[in-house]
């Protein structure tokens, strides 16, 4: 079947050499038969010449090709973009794939149309089923009397079969560099696809630090207010009304970040949070010394999800109330820390790989771990552009 349709394809491009056939024998004839204008005949001659020479630069011929090309050779080939004009390097790939294929396809028809009819008479002329089929059909050593007829239209159709299937599967291998993208095409594409990435990971590390830092907070709050409920009801209350406001910012996060997933440019979009919003972040188990802070945008949403994250750790690995500190002189530098009163749980989580690539993006550092009897966090951005 693969085969078949790639021999269609070829006999394709013959169908399309014909009107070219036509108009040269047409114009070579009027040339012939014009000798007392012939000026004016070759003339004519190459307008019709231009004329003809504008299809295979065309757009339409190029959407045209990649069509045929993936449905009879089964190459996988981009769209043809209509939105913009096709690149001039693109043109002449195209130009050139269209000659070779109206070439291809009329050498392919042209032994069709001659080794198909030969091979017939030459069989049924031996069976008797013709009689004189093959007269006046004489090629070098053979006539049209001579038996070895037979195997030479034989022969013929078995040279046919495999120059299709020959040029067929040619075509099917050139097809991608002359239909496909340019290489500077091929570059925009990777560069999108990274920014897409890029963009897909920036969106995972937004879920992963606001909702994580979120269900640690309400996990800590709701085991409080469990333990001391019949004690210390007050206390109990404050507890929950924590945990509502959590989950509720929490949940105006996770909006924020579904829509921009969903792309819903209409919807009504909060800006992300920064070190000027780290109140929702100090809640009564973290001791703050923050001093004054003045940096870049970029650096402040991205520092914002740094003591976020932080936090987080902290409260998963270390226990009783931490510390943040915040200083600014030639970088910025946020500290986390945390007492160690119980064995420390390794997991899984991508909180730490998350914050150093945040940092990595900005050009600063980050240290996670054990340090003595607390376990520390402590990044350092640069404040300038990176």
């Amino acid at each position: 079947m693969g085969i078949l349709r790639r021999t269609v394809f070829l006999l394709l491009g013959g169908v399309l050499l014909l009107p070219y056939v036509l108009a040269a024998g047409l114009l070579g004839q009027m040339i012939a038969d014009s000798e007392p204008n012939r000026a004016g005949a070759i003339a004519i001659t190459l307008v019709t010449v231009l004329v003809a020479a504008v299809p295979p630069f065309l757009g339409g011929t190029r959407e045209l090709e990649i069509t045929a090309a993936r449905a009879l050779l089964g190459v996988d080939l981009p769209d043809h973009d209509r939105t913009r004009p096709p690149a001039v390097e693109t043109r002449l790939r195209t130009a050139i794939w269209f000659a070779l294929h109206l070439l291809t396809g009329g050498l392919i028809g042209a032994v069709a149309l001659i080794a198909i009819p030969v091979a017939l008479f030459a069989f049924t002329e031996r069976i008797g089923l013709t009689e004189g089929a093959l007269t006046g059909l004489d090629l070098g050593l053979l006539d049209s009397r001579d038996p070895w007829w037979a195997l030479a239209g034989l022969l013929l159709l078995v040279v046919a079969a495999g120059a299709a299937a020959g040029l067929g599967r040619l075509a099917a291998t050139m097809a991608p560099a002359l239909l496909g993208p340019s290489p500077a095409q091929r570059a925009a594409a990777e560069r999108d696809r990274e920014r897409r990435l890029a963009e897909r990971n920036r969106l995972a590390r937004e879920l992963h630090d606001s909702v994580g830092h979120a269900l640690t907070a309400m996990t800590l709050q709701a085991g409080a207010a469990r333990a001391v409920f019949d004690a210390d009801p007050a206390f109990a209350r404050q507890a929950l009304g924590a945990i509502e406001e959590t989950g509720r910012a929490a949940a105006e996060e996770l909006d924020t970040v579904l829509g921009v997933l969903r792309d819903d440019l209409s919807a009504d979009r909060r800006a992300a949070p920064t070190l000027t919003d780290l109140d929702r972040l100090l809640t009564s188990s973290v001791l703050a010394e923050i001093g004054p802070v003045d940096v870049p945008a970029a650096v402040s949403r991205e520092a914002f999800r740094i003591v976020q994250e932080s936090l987080t750790n902290a409260a998963r690995h270390g226990s009783g109330p931490a510390t943040l500190r915040i200083r600014q002189d030639e970088e910025l530098t946020i500290t986390v820390t945390n007492p160690i009163n119980t064995p420390i749980k390794t997991g899984h989580g991508y909180g730490i790989s998350g914050m150093r690539e945040r940092l990595r993006l900005l050009g600063g550092e980050l240290s996670a771990g054990p340090d003595g009897d607390q376990w520390r966090v402590e990044a350092t951005l640069p404040i300038g552009p990176a």
